[in-house]
């Protein structure tokens, strides 16, 4: 996904999406330990890359907040 789709997303959803792509990714690594590659090797970059994506987003808006409650 793009960051500006993940950016539009609630942190409801946010949440929902990390916790489906991180067992999507376990999957995937559960899958290539036992010896059976990957379906697309390309998706495992991708699914790290919007992990990243999505923990940048949470934690920005939590600095966000934060700054709000200090003012």
């Amino acid at each position: 996904m793009k960051s500006k789709e993940l950016r539009d997303l609630s942190n409801e959803d946010l949440q929902n999406k990390l916790k489906e792509l991180r067992k999507e990714l376990m999957q995937d690594y559960s899958q290539i330990s036992s010896g059976t590659p990957p379906k697309s090797p390309g998706m495992l970059k991708q699914r790290k890359k919007t992990i990243a994506k999505i923990m940048t987003i949470t934690h920005s808006r939590e600095l966000e907040t934060e700054v709000e409650n200090n003012q």
